[in-house]
């Protein structure tokens, strides 16, 4: 089995049809060379949109599109569509041309370019404009990720805040509610104001419309054999918007299947430990998408080739991508404004070089794999129970990626299905049920400072083994007689006799929660003022009442602590407590920034590290639940050459790489 290759790609229709048939020509010749299975078509994208095309403009690209389209088929290659707005993503000097309602922000700036979910005259040229290009027959149609109502520039925040979805919500709530009040309402200090679900559902209800009315449109005058794609962005932010990823999914599937383009990757060159958020992005986005959706991640890059984004990191996120069970990986690599795909051949070296990995990645990890690791809880609905401050609807925008950052860092793999091990952090605490905590807090479960707080303050506090939990913020003013500010982190006996007396710094926090143990609950460290007096407990370990353990850190960003190798061996310590008397999990250590990806396919456990740091490193695992007789074989990928076998040693339950692992590169242990 194979990799699949789908390439995005512009072919202008302004020099007149000879232009594009040569085009075609020359891009399916490419495609072949490089190993591409499909064409993605774009529609009028980025330097070439010139607004939501209609008239002579829009038969223009339809003639090209049909063109190219028939090239590329009878060179043997599948063909999608990727028209380039629904909404608009941005104004960027464009105009409005067709009399649609504009998005207007949560402060009342009005778009120039970008039009309103709720604009009737907008839902009928969207789905007459996706119905016509679907009479072509393409495989897919997709929806850009505009498809949104966050992020529209120069709109602060975004859009949907427009006269015609008020009326929507003054339907729902039986009254007019005027902007001002509320956005006011959206993020109100305390317990979520009842307009926030209100207004949740106006947005949640208005995309699915035009995504079931589109889709349906596709489904019909393509006779079935076009489906409908969605491309989307951050969780996070969809989260505000109310999304419901199941009834959204469902509407662009009116024949049964759809696809989905998860967004994971930075558009250009980052550093190597973001990684860990590669890994982490598709696998939860995995776990909020059907069964009868289809998974084609982005390999982004604008303004595109390696002068944006060097190979080795291209290389590294499509193995990430890979690794996700991803059915093809939609590749984003040429340039939109320039139409020969033959003035770039380094892209298709990029590309033959990249395959005999990702070929191997393909084999080894299947769409139906189990992911292992420490398990992240993620609600969708999470920004319909946090409880804002007054600030912007920014506040309401969570997920479990720092917790994801700061356990994959130091080697601990997670999972968003459920685990044995779990972490909660952040304000996402407010997302779930009392039920639900019960639930986590039967089994391990880690706890930032905020987590612990809102746990404390909805009465768990004797199963999480605290009697207080105060955050106390790096600014605020001190109070009488309580020593501040908090400085350091002392390591006790607790934590492990070759750890006791060590300091780690907590002086950069922009918060911590001031720990106060409930009886039987153990201190592993403590935080420090500058000049040594005692603050707060910094982690705490508890044994509760439903034989779950808890560990909290006091830290409210501990993805952001400074990360060194006792770090990683305190939380190493820490996961090992939390699993308890049978502890399974692979911990991966032997160098900064080792990135694991753990997973179950076929009666074989693979365990995937990448290097995020610059230099070399010969990853060291430990390995409690590997059998003495079983037998692990490794594969070092490095970045763009052939997977080579690997020796191992291995010592009791540990494990170490002999090879060395570059930069970025990836070692695959198999089990």
């Amino acid at each position: 089995m194979s990799a699949r290759y789908h390439l995005r790609f512009q072919i202008h229709p302004y020099e007149g049809t000879d232009a594009v048939a040569a085009t075609a020509a020359e891009l399916a010749k490419t495609c072949t060379g490089a190993g591409v299975t499909e064409v993605v078509l774009l529609l009028g994208a980025e330097e070439h949109f010139t607004g939501h095309l209609s008239g002579p403009a829009e038969d223009l690209w339809y003639e090209a599109a049909a063109l190219a389209r028939e090239v590329l088929l009878g060179a043997g290659l599948e063909v999608s569509l990727n028209p380039w707005v629904t909404t608009g993503h941005a104004d960027r000097g464009r105009c409005d041309a067709h009399g649609f309602a504009p998005m207007v922000s949560p402060t009342g700036q009005v778009s120039a370019a970008q039009a309103s979910f709720a604009c009737p005259r907008w839902r009928a040229w969207l789905t007459g404009h996706y119905g016509r290009f679907a009479e072509l027959g393409f495989r897919v149609l997709w929806l850009e990720d505009d498809f949104r109502f966050h992020n529209h520039a120069p709109l602060d925040w975004g859009g949907g805040f427009e006269p015609l979805m008020l009326d929507r919500l003054a339907a729902l709530a039986g009254r007019p509610v005027p902007r001002p009040e509320l956005v006011a309402a959206l993020t109100a200090p305390g317990p979520p104001h009842p307009l926030r679900a209100l207004w949740q559902q106006v947005w949640r209800t208005a995309q699915q419309e035009v995504a079931e009315q589109v889709a349906a449109e596709v489904h019909r005058r393509s006779a079935g054999r076009s489906r409908t794609g969605l491309m989307s962005s951050g969780l996070d932010a969809a989260s505000v918007e109310g999304r419901d990823w199941g009834a959204l999914f469902g509407a662009l599937a009116p024949g049964g299947r759809a696809v989905h383009r998860p967004h994971f990757a930075p558009y250009a060159d980052a550093p190597g430990r973001e990684l860990a958020r590669q890994l982490w992005m598709p696998e939860l986005q995995r776990s909020l998408r059907p069964e009868f959706v289809d998974s084609e991640p982005e390999i982004e890059n604008w303004p595109h080739t390696a002068w944006s984004k060097s190979d080795v990191q291209t290389w590294s996120e499509m193995v990430a991508a890979q690794l996700s069970g991803a059915d093809a990986l939609l590749l984003n690599l040429h340039p939109l404004h320039g139409a020969s795909p033959g003035r770039h051949p380094r892209i298709t070296g990029l590309l033959r070089r990249a395959r005999p990995a990702l070929d191997l990645v393909h084999r080894q990890h299947p769409r139906g794999q189990r992911t292992l690791g420490v398990g992240l809880p993620f609600a969708q609905d999470a920004a319909a129970h946090v409880r804002a401050h007054g600030g912007d609807l920014t506040e309401l925008a969570v997920d479990p990626g720092p917790a994801a950052e700061f356990l994959l860092r130091y080697g601990v793999p997670v999972t968003a299905e459920q685990a044995p091990v779990q972490a909660l952090f952040g304000p996402s605490a407010w997302a779930f049920d009392d039920q639900a905590v019960r639930g986590l807090l039967a089994g391990g479960l880690l706890l930032d400072g905020t987590a612990a707080e809102i746990l404390h303050r909805r009465g768990f506090g004797p199963l999480i083994g605290l009697a207080g939990a105060e955050p106390v913020h790096r600014e605020a003013p001190a109070s009488p007689g309580v020593p501040g500010p908090y400085a350091t982190e002392h390591l006790g006996t607790a934590a492990g006799e070759d750890l006791a007396g060590l300091l780690l710094s907590v002086n950069t926090q922009p918060a911590l929660t001031r720990l106060r143990e409930a009886p039987g609950a153990q201190r592993w460290s403590e935080v420090r003022t500058p000049d040594g007096r005692a603050w707060g407990a910094g982690r705490t370990a508890f044994t509760n009442t439903l034989g779950g353990r808890v560990a909290v850190l006091a830290a409210t960003a501990p993805h952001t602590l400074p990360a060194d190798d006792h770090a990683q061996l305190l939380l190493h310590r820490t996961v090992r407590f939390l699993e308890g008397e049978a502890p399974r999990l692979p911990l991966v250590s032997g160098g900064p920034y080792l990135i694991p990806h753990l997973s179950h396919a076929d009666g074989v456990t693979t365990l995937t590290v990448a290097n995020g740091c610059q230099d070399h490193a010969r990853p060291v695992v430990d390995l409690p639940g590997l059998p003495d007789a079983a037998t692990v074989r490794a594969t070092v990928l490095a970045p763009l050459a052939e997977p080579r076998p690997a020796d191992t040693g291995r010592q009791g339950r540990t494990l170490r790489l002999d090879a060395g692992l570059p930069h970025r590169g990836w070692a695959v242990l198999r089990w």
